[in-house]
């Protein structure tokens, strides 16, 4: 029997709560766990019993579309990936949902299923649902672009070292994630060390959540906002909230933009290739036969490498050997890469199967589900032979030194 007497249970009263009037409009920000069952019940609860004429989630519009069309991924075509060199993204973007599906199935909570609950409840009351993160693979890029380039192999392992090969989740990391955002926990143990991290993953996100509601509130006038934010970005957005930029639109645009790569970053491929080539016609004019073990050299170990690389993806046999001859050519185009080229011999070679794409996400999740499905495959050897390829430039290139002074 239950005590007619007792108070109703209120989800929110352990969820952050800000209440922010900017002009003539007033924003909720609910700081949510991603993790949380609480947190969701929080939204329905708030959204059942509160007046808001639109409700503002922490997510992007690739987010969203994965969120009510989880079947988007599946539809995607390879080729074009490739082609537009997106294939980095998507491997990124498999990478971090694959730590998400652990945690479903680890212990049986469905991440981000505040967000949803927004989204589905808002619909229901035919409210507007305004997206305010920034688009993922634009903060994956600006992370990239932030960090030095040396330090971008390191980014890149301790990505998939992170994500992939562990299978299992602490109760530890659990808690983190519910105190925080998904995307820094993720890079949790770089962000904590490096501002250059921090920077584009957190704050500028804040920025931009905060810019975002004030631009939609101007203009389309709503007077009160509820915004489903993680808790992790709640004091920041408050604070940008509070001292509001002058021109909203203007940081969204900036914040949107990609860094130029700095000059040296345009200028190093190319002064790599004339270095080899200069390499190469100073061992011809000494002898032909120097310059022919020169060229062997460059052959064996940037080929060799690349197509090491595609092996350990387990490719197929003659995309093996595609990397092989193609990666000593293309390493002297920095305008096409050896990955564009095993990605598209694997792809026709060893065509994903309806199969493959339906059992996307869920084979993502385990290390072993990369070499099992034909799509992560694809994306693997595009990965592991561009890798191959770009350590064989440096190989070869000290070799080709080596020889030439000694």
């Amino acid at each position: 029997m239950t005590d007619s007497g007792s108070a109703p249970h209120d989800p929110t009263a352990e969820q952050p709560i800000r209440d922010i009037t900017v002009g003539e409009t007033r924003i909720t920000l609910l700081g949510t766990a991603h993790v949380s069952r609480l947190s969701a019940e929080a939204v329905a609860h708030m959204l059942e019993q509160g007046h808001y004429d639109a409700v503002a989630v922490e997510l992007c519009p690739s987010r969203h579309n994965a969120l009510v069309n989880p079947d988007a991924i599946a539809q995607m075509d390879l080729f074009q990936v490739l082609r537009e060199k997106k294939a980095s993204t998507i491997t990124a973007s498999l990478a971090l949902g694959a730590f998400q599906q652990r945690l479903a199935e680890q212990f049986g909570i469905e991440p981000g299923a505040e967000m949803r609950a927004a989204v589905n409840i808002a619909r229901d009351k035919h409210l507007p649902v305004i997206l305010i993160d920034r688009e993922i693979g634009t903060t994956l890029k600006r992370v990239y672009r932030n960090v030095p380039w040396w330090k971008r192999m390191y980014l890149v392992s301790g990505l998939f070292a992170s994500l992939v090969s562990r299978e299992e989740v602490s109760e530890e990391e659990l808690e983190k994630l519910k105190e925080g955002d998904m995307l820094e926990s993720t890079f949790n143990q770089f962000a904590e060390e490096s501002r250059e991290l921090y920077e584009p993953l957190i704050d500028e996100r804040d920025r931009y959540m905060a810019a975002r509601l004030l631009a939609d509130a101007a203009e389309e006038g709503h007077r009160h906002i509820l915004a489903v934010v993680g808790a992790g970005h709640l004091k920041g957005i408050e604070n940008y909230l509070r001292e509001p930029a002058a021109d909203p639109q203007a940081t969204i645009r900036e914040l949107d933009t990609l860094p130029p790569p700095g000059k040296w970053g345009k200028r190093i491929p190319w002064l790599i290739v004339a270095v080899i080539l200069t390499g190469f016609a100073i061992g011809f004019a000494r002898s032909p036969q120097l310059g022919w073990q020169l060229v062997a050299d460059w052959v064996l170990i940037n080929g060799g490498l690349s197509a090491l690389g595609a092996l350990i993806a387990g490719a197929h046999p003659l995309t093996t050997l595609g990397a092989f001859v193609a990666a000593p050519l293309t390493s002297l185009n920095p305008t096409i890469g050896a990955g564009m080229v095993t990605g598209a011999l694997e792809t026709w070679l060893r065509k994903p199967r309806v199969l493959d794409f339906s059992k996307l996400r869920q084979d993502a999740a385990h290390l072993k589900g990369w070499w099992r499905n034909r799509v992560t495959r694809v994306l693997l050897v595009f990965v592991l032979s561009t890798l191959g390829s770009a350590v064989g430039t440096w190989v070869a290139g000290f070799r080709i030194f080596d020889r030439l002074v000694g």
